[in-house]
């Protein structure tokens, strides 16, 4: 597998945000997203073994992991990668873009899986299907980088919520574009039922600095 970076940080997304975690970041994706914070997975990387990621993330002792990109299932072990490390008793995240077929990840993890709004000027790739591959244990991530995103944003979230009532869905502002207060006055107006979503590693660290 091709990997960009292995880092044992803090989880800055999601719900387990504030968690310490093990970060697999893999190398390589299919979609160029105007916001990109992380380009340099395009290409960059090293190759290593399903064995020999385990190793590394072994030597953290942390029980939560991320398998994140570029987008992994751009990658075609990464199904087994993540089914490896659920059997070795970790709790397995999976952030993936959104336009590739989910259904092929291991169900013990939770899958995060982004629904891209139009500034992002990829949400024409979304794959379908994946709204009826989501279960309550998963969550959905949409980046907002102004109103018109944001009013696509509540659109997909009555779609998802008629699906999966229960799931977890995240409304994360594309930081230094949009002010989070901003977002949050939405939401709050709206009395919408999804969860504010700031990337944390942000705010800890200098938002260019790489590795957590």
């Amino acid at each position: 597998m091709r990997v960009a970076e292995l880092f044992h940080s803090v989880q800055g997304e999601s719900s387990f945000a504030g968690r310490p975690c093990v970060f697999v970041r893999l190398a390589g994706c299919n979609l160029r997203c105007a916001y990109c914070d992380t380009p340099y997975a395009y290409a960059d990387g090293v190759e290593l073994t399903v064995d020999e990621i385990l190793d590394r993330v072994r030597g953290y002792g942390c029980g939560l992991v991320e398998i994140t990109g570029g987008e992994p299932l751009f990658q075609p072990s990464t199904p087994e990668l993540a089914s490896r490390l659920c059997d070795a008793g970790y709790r397995v995240l999976v952030e993936t873009n959104g336009s590739l077929d989910i259904a092929a990840l291991d169900a013990r993890c939770a899958r995060v899986v982004d629904i891209k709004c139009p500034s992002s000027r990829e949400a024409a790739r979304f794959e379908p299907i994946n709204l009826d591959r989501l279960t309550a244990t998963d969550e959905v991530k949409l980046v907002i980088a102004d109103e018109a995103d944001y009013l696509f944003a509540v659109e997909r979230l009555a779609a998802v919520r008629k699906r999966v009532p229960g799931i977890t869905v995240l409304f994360a502002p594309v930081f230094g574009v949009l002010a989070p207060k901003t977002l949050v006055e939405w939401m709050l107006r709206d009395r919408l039922d999804a969860r504010l979503n700031l990337q944390l590693h942000k705010y800890i660290w200098d938002p260019a600095t790489r590795g957590v």
